[in-house]
């Protein structure tokens, strides 16, 4: 199971329309621009936060603990706001933000409204809807696959490495991240080079 193409195939003509009008003020193409940035960017900062043993510990249990991707079961309602079927801790995206993004996501926002024209002010939002969404595709993609810990470094790693030639947005992530400049940062995960990352999520301190 692709973690990309399942995030992307879930975003519907119907589900589009719905996270436009919630946005006011937006065209469609520019909630799409801005949902495949943003699904981009917390990926790519999912691949750095679990590029530790730590890092993928902790996600791996946050997996298995709240985001098994059952969210998809109800995803039009949960988009549409009514989040009755998920349980608190999955559906709080302003939470997840915090664990993926720390005092990162006015970054992520910026970056994303510049490549999308979509305001930022209405950015910061649609990512805290689409940050449960994330989650719960990673949590599907891991139980399909049988992926543990070590394996979940390898999929993300695969996932951007895949996508930063064709994304913006993916492909200033990996170089907020990459460690030494040399844009190599995917390669550093892969090789288990991560843990030695300096300063904070998108560059040294």
């Amino acid at each position: 199971m692709d973690l990309m193409d399942l995030l992307q195939g879930q975003l519907s003509d119907g589900l589009l329309d719905t996270l436009t009008s919630q946005l006011g003020g937006a065209d469609k193409q520019q909630t799409s621009n801005a949902a495949d940035g943003i699904m981009d960017a917390l990926v790519g900062a999912l691949a750095k936060n679990a590029s530790t043993p730590e890092g993928a510990s902790a996600l791996n249990n946050a997996l298995e603990k709240d985001h098994d991707g059952s969210i998809f079961d109800n995803l039009g309602d949960f988009l549409g706001g009514n989040t009755s079927n998920v349980n608190a801790r999955t559906a709080n995206g302003e939470g997840i933000l915090g664990h993926i993004l720390g005092n990162n996501k006015s970054s992520v926002i910026d970056m994303v409204s510049k490549n999308s024209g979509l305001d930022t002010g209405k950015i910061g939002g649609l990512m805290a809807t689409l940050a449960p969404v994330v989650m719960g595709a990673l949590g599907k993609t891991k139980k399909a696959s049988g992926l543990d810990a070590g394996s979940l470094v390898g999929m993300l790693a695969g996932a951007v490495n895949a996508r930063k030639s064709q994304s913006p947005i993916m492909g200033m992530v990996t170089g907020f991240l990459d460690k030494d400049g040399d844009g190599s940062f995917i390669d550093d995960v892969a090789g288990g080079l991560a843990g030695k990352l300096l300063g904070g999520l998108f560059g040294k301190k």
